[in-house]
């Protein structure tokens, strides 16, 4: 069965592309075959892969439109086992665009059943916002993880993303269900850092994975070379975080946790 895993915050700049994309390297890194979708009109997890936005046609944007199937919009990457469907700028106008389109809430999940059983993941990077292009990705997934950055007012926000999950769950997809919440950008010498982790695990319990992701320069300057933190700096402290928690996410998913 493959796993499809959407990467969700409504809030910018929490490291959900970043997690997208190193999860899906040490996904990779164990033998996992992978499959990263870029649902953000930026493109970023394209670019944080080594593509260059304006050297590729392919985009995630006419597989939604029903323009192009998604087999013809994969791109394999330079890490084994681990290919991406990117985005373009075309992707900012699919809100509109698919206000008036029929079934629009499953488009993403519809194209993607024929390419489905080549992967053991899928992984779905969002936008920070949860209009319909989010919505197809909820609506395709089966699991949730939250990346939340360890900040003041992180908590209420995912309880209102959480709460959101819920419709979606009631209204359109009955198999969602929210996998974990990864703590980043985790500095263990901010009084903050350490207020938020308690509020979230005691909040969320086991949901909240075991391992947190530091603040590591070597995870900051990976996607400027191109590369997941994984093949920039395999001994850096993030980089071996994400193998930890690609771990830990396969035997949660082992365990149907």
């Amino acid at each position: 069965m493959t796993e499809i895993i959407a990467f969700a915050n409504q809030k910018g700049g929490v490291g959900k592309t970043t997690t997208a994309i190193n999860l899906g390297a040490s996904l990779a890194a164990i033998k996992k075959r992978v499959l990263l979708i870029d649902l953000d009109s930026q493109g970023n997890a394209g670019t944080g892969l080594g593509f260059v936005r304006s050297s590729h046609t392919q985009s995630v944007y006419g597989v939604l439109m029903g323009t192009s199937n998604a087999a013809e919009n994969i791109l394999s990457t330079a890490v084994p086992g681990l290919h991406i469907l990117p985005s373009t700028q075309a992707l900012s106008g699919a809100e509109v665009e698919l206000l008036d389109m029929e079934n629009r809430e499953y488009r993403l999940r519809d194209a993607l059943r024929p390419i489905m059983e080549h992967y053991d993941f899928i992984l779905l990077d969002c936008p920070p916002a949860l209009g319909y292009v989010t919505l197809n990705a909820l609506t395709t997934a089966n699991h949730v993880i939250i990346p939340l950055q360890c900040e003041f007012f992180s908590l209420e926000g995912v309880l209102h993303l959480v709460n959101n999950i819920r419709g979606v769950r009631q209204k359109w997809n009955p198999n969602l269900d929210v996998l974990g919440v990864l703590l980043t950008m985790y500095d263990r010498r901010a009084s903050m850092t350490r207020e938020v982790e308690e509020n979230v695990r005691a909040t969320f319990g086991d949901k909240v994975f075991k391992t947190v992701i530091p603040r590591n320069v070597r995870v900051a300057e990976a996607p400027s070379h191109g590369k997941p933190a994984l093949f920039y700096d395999f001994n850096s402290t993030g980089a071996q975080a994400y193998l930890r928690v690609a771990t830990e996410l396969v035997q949660k998913l082992e365990k149907g946790e």
